[in-house]
């Protein structure tokens, strides 16, 4: 009796969604500001092939993305979100406690996680994982066995050789994706070589995490939002400082920035690609599949982001700084998309 309960529940929340999607005319898309500018321009190319209302894109970092995505199901709740790190097992949660349980997974390519500064800065940047997080942890091993307060307010405080300028970092919220994988890839790998760090890994591997994860707030690292055009903007009206964002806005504003060097790499598509350049990762879009059949265009829409004029290695998105995926992995991705694949299926 009480599944049949939750059978006619489900019925009758289905039929109002449909009855009320109506209202909507356009796709909603949200989530990671790295993926922003990849869905921005699908939807520009669908609404010019279909002659359809361009989708609605916003910007809320990935975890804003996966909070808004998991809402629910109905009008009022996104389609898509696009992701700069895979979906964590809490959002699986969220989204299943808010009756989103059927979401396609779509890997659309590889991202470099850039650290630049403005063409106006003469220094031949060359950085290792370990000086940047001596640069942006909020606290250092004290060689004792404690921790103290990062002390270094300038480069050269960390090495001689790197300039006697003062350490100004411009980077990501916590809620960005960006953020969670610089924090993996750079902080987590800077630290593991220091001192005393890989005892404390062994004896107490969440007090490792949390030590190597921290980000400093005592000024040198500063939080610029979601909105990476602004970290451009300030990296321009301040040359001695960097930041750090997605390849692409590097990409779309070399003219303006050059790259930091990571561990003697540039990064660039070549290095992304072949998993040289330390700190690249995959991106990703998110499906509600519960949508599909509601709103308007969505299935068309699905099927240009996806397809090879989007997402081939000489399509639309790899102008856009896009790392493109290999064939294989390309048509993998198609399918699951084009059969609704289910997330963990």
């Amino acid at each position: 009796m009480k599944a049949l309960k939750l059978t006619v529940a489900a019925l009758v929340a289905s039929a109002a969604f449909a009855g009320a999607a109506t209202a909507r005319d356009q796709i909603k898309l949200v989530g990671s500001s790295t993926v922003f500018p990849y869905s921005q321009a699908v939807a520009e190319e669908f609404a010019n092939k279909s002659g359809k209302t361009a989708p609605v894109v916003e910007s809320t970092g990935t975890g804003g993305g996966f909070k808004a995505f998991c809402g629910g199901v109905g009008e009022d709740f996104a389609d898509v979100t696009g992701a700069s790190r895979a979906i964590k097992e809490s959002e699986v949660k969220l989204c299943a406690d808010n009756g989103v349980n059927d979401i396609t997974e779509a890997m659309i390519g590889y991202d470099g996680l850039s650290i630049a500064v403005s063409r106006a800065n003469e220094t031949d940047w060359n950085l290792t994982e370990e000086q940047i997080f001596k640069a942006l942890a909020a606290e250092l091993p004290d060689g004792k066995g404690g921790f103290v307060a990062n002390p270094n307010k300038k480069w050269s405080d960390i090495d001689a050789s790197l300039p006697d300028t003062n350490i100004v970092a411009f980077g990501p919220p916590p809620t960005s994706g960006t953020r969670d994988a610089f924090v993996e890839l750079v902080m987590h790998d800077g630290c593991k070589g220091l001192p005393g760090m890989a005892d404390l890994k062994k004896a107490d591997e969440k007090k490792w995490t949390e030590v190597c994860s921290r980000m400093r707030q005592d000024g040198p690292f500063v939080e610029a939002g979601e909105n990476d055009n602004l970290i451009v903007q300030r990296l321009e009206s301040d040359p001695n400082s960097v930041g750090i964002f997605g390849y692409s806005f590097l990409y779309e504003n070399s003219d303006k920035l050059k790259a930091i060097k990571v561990n003697n790499v540039e990064v660039n598509f070549d290095t992304i690609a072949d998993g040289s350049y330390p700190v690249a990762r995959p991106l990703f879009v998110y499906i509600k599949n519960a949508h599909r059949d509601v709103i308007p265009g969505m299935k068309e829409f699905l099927e240009e982001f996806v397809s090879d004029a989007a997402l081939g290695p000489d399509g639309y998105l790899a102008e856009r700084g896009l790392t493109p995926l290999d064939d294989a992995k390309r048509g993998e991705v198609q399918k699951a998309v084009s059969e609704a694949k289910k997330l963990g299926s």
